[in-house]
């Protein structure tokens, strides 16, 4: 029977366990408690796991961290400790090695011989056990003993109930709060976008957000554009070092989880991360979401080192997951309408080429060439010297005239492309640049279509003439090949030449290549641009799909 000062000093510790609402507090707390209560050397708490087969965490007092070392591995719940499991009915035993279920013990574990165990239960199922040993003042625990052990575990039992319940509590409320936090980043998108098509402008949005919705130091979002992820924004520190960097899809970290669809948590960012951002992000771990719309990878959006210093957690990727979806959406919805207005842009464009080669073909070039008939006219029936030689220089002069006025109708418009189709205007092309510039050119067709359609046929003869023209002007070189084919349904085009190749420290690529990725883009092929395959020079590959694509690409 429990005395009055021990029954008291029970109720005490009841009343200060249970108003404590940290878990890990409690049950330390308890241990030393029961300790204390008992005159117990060690005590410890054994957690049962899910199954209520086994113990899940095993929580001692009274040992040294040195003896923890010696001990080992702790226990799981067999031999004595396990009758509790099986049976949770208080056990008090005056040696614990004679019992017949005893294991003895492990090699550096302390002698122990008396030994009281009481099942701590919660709502009346069994939560674990409260397990004391070797009894100071006396030979083995006593009734009393038990008795205030009994009270105190059901003291700890509606103690780790109420602190459960806060702790879960208190993990709904950070759910709600980064719920209500994704929430507020995506309407935020929302309403941005609502009167907002650049896509540039969403994708400095999303971020912004991002990062402040993570605590994240760095956040970096990547397109994918052809076989490449292309950096289009960043925001933190690493933004000046990773503007505008291309990584390879192909073996890059980046690159998996666009294929994937699948979000992935890195733990070692410096030998993981590959490529473009190897050495340009400095950072120890990082979080990586797909931006996924209509079941199609748009890109990845990478988050690196949170402020606090903390790993990034399964709260954090799905927080991100949910605001990479909506922010998919924006980034579609901007990329429809950029490449609407740059359709429209190009559209434009060639019905105004083509205006102009009909007005310098029928009006201009027609009025030179009058001009030129009459002079000759003039020449011949004039007698004077001075006549003749200067009719003889603004004859050679309209000549000159002519043919550039030619040249730029053909580069305006060419009318073999719109008469006979790709194939003998691309022949046209190349003829036209090696007459004009000294280059040795060469070129291989093979088309198995005459016709293929107006916007495949239009962008297939920019990119060429792009090509070459970047060849003249910047290549330094003195050949030039120009490959044409079609490969089940998609056009493949080649242009390589033997010049100075493209500088690999340049940050920001001409306009030039700049129009070509976009004409690329519009009717969802790719462009590649290398190294020649003789290590020389520069090779420009070009993947046309010969039908429309379905979802609109992404605009460069």
């Amino acid at each position: 029977m429990l005395d009055e000062r021990r029954l008291r000093r029970v109720l005490e510790i009841g009343r200060t366990v249970v108003s404590e609402l940290d878990l890990e507090t409690v049950l330390h707390r308890v241990l030393e408690e029961a300790r204390e209560l008992t005159g117990a050397r060690y005590a410890a708490l054994g957690v049962l796991d899910d199954d209520k087969q086994t113990l899940e965490r095993f929580i001692t007092s009274g040992a040294s961290p040195e003896m923890h070392r010696a001990i080992g591995d702790l226990p799981r719940g067999r031999g004595v400790l396990g009758i509790l499991i099986r049976d949770p009915q208080p056990l008090r035993l005056a040696d614990v090695s004679q019992h017949p279920r005893s294991y003895g013990f492990p090699v550096g574990h302390p002698p122990m011989r008396s030994f009281l165990g009481v099942p701590v239960l919660i709502r009346g199922e069994a939560y674990g056990n409260l397990y004391l040993t070797d009894k100071q003042d006396a030979d083995e625990f006593d009734a009393a003993d038990q008795e205030a052990t009994e009270l105190l575990a059901g003291w700890a039992g509606i103690a780790i109930d109420n602190a459960r319940a806060y702790s879960s509590e208190q993990e709904r409320r950070v759910e709600l709060e980064q719920a209500v936090s994704a929430l507020e980043a995506t309407t935020a998108i929302a309403r941005a976008l609502g009167g907002e098509t650049n896509l540039n402008r969403i994708l400095e949005l999303i971020v912004k957000r991002a990062r402040a919705l993570l605590d994240a130091r760095n956040v970096v979002l990547l397109l994918a554009e052809g076989e490449e992820l292309h950096v289009r924004a960043s925001a933190g520190p690493v933004a000046p070092a990773v503007r505008d960097v291309r990584i390879p899809l192909q073996g890059s970290i980046g690159g998996e989880v666009v294929r994937s669809m699948r979000s992935q948590r890195i733990h070692d960012v410096r030998s993981q991360l590959r490529f473009g951002l190897a050495g340009r992000v400095d950072a120890d771990v990082g979080l990586l979401v797909p931006l996924v719309f209509r079941g199609r990878a748009l890109g990845v959006l990478q988050a690196f080192d949170r402020l606090d210093g903390a790993d990034f957690s399964a709260d954090d990727e799905r927080l991100l997951t949910s605001f990479a979806d909506s922010a998919a959406t924006a980034v579609a919805t901007a990329q429809t309408a950029a490449n609407e207005s740059l359709a429209r842009s190009l559209r434009a464009s060639e019905r105004e080429r083509a205006r102009w080669a009909r007005e310098l073909h029928d009006e201009t070039l027609q009025q030179l060439a009058g001009l030129k008939v009459l002079l000759s006219g003039a020449r011949r029936r004039a007698q004077l010297e001075v006549l003749d030689a200067a009719m003889s220089q603004a004859i050679g002069q309209i000549e000159d005239s002519i043919a550039e006025l030619r040249r730029l109708i053909a580069d305006l418009r060419p009318a073999t492309l719109d008469d006979l189709g790709l194939a003998p205007a691309v022949e046209a092309l190349v003829d036209r640049v090696s007459q004009t510039s000294g280059l040795k050119t060469t070129s291989r067709i093979e088309l198995r279509r005459e016709r293929l359609p107006t916007a495949v046929e239009d962008t297939a003869y920019r990119l060429v003439q792009e090509a070459l023209t970047n060849v003249v002007k910047h290549a330094g070189a003195s050949e030039v090949a120009v490959t044409l084919a079609q490969e089940g349904d998609a056009v493949l085009i080649d242009v390589a030449d033997n010049g100075v190749g493209l500088d690999p420290n340049a940050r920001t690529e001409g306009f030039g290549l700049i129009g070509m990725r976009e004409r690329v883009a519009l009717v969802g092929g790719s462009l590649t641009i290398a190294p020649g395959r003789a290590g020389t020079g520069t090779q420009i590959s070009v993947r046309l799909p010969i039908a429309e694509p379905a979802v609109p690409a992404m605009s460069a």
